[in-house]
């Protein structure tokens, strides 16, 4: 599951570039911008997330080997 976790951050982070790139600096609420924008900012979410799973399942095995 670690390994599907990491695959779907670096799948974040390459959808995270695509936007940028897609992305009109001088009209930031156009609509092609606003999609970009939307985008961005679910795949930092999902990222967010992730890092939170992550984190609780390290928690949770240290746990499980200190009983």
């Amino acid at each position: 599951m670690k390994i599907f976790i990491y695959l779907l951050i670096t799948l974040s982070i390459a959808v995270i570039i695509y936007n940028v790139t897609v992305l009109n600096f001088q009209d930031l609420l156009g609509e092609d911008s606003a999609i970009a924008l939307i985008g961005i900012i679910c795949a930092i979410c999902v990222i967010v997330l992730l890092s939170i799973l992550l984190t609780s399942k390290a928690i949770e095995n240290k746990v499980k080997n200190k009983n």
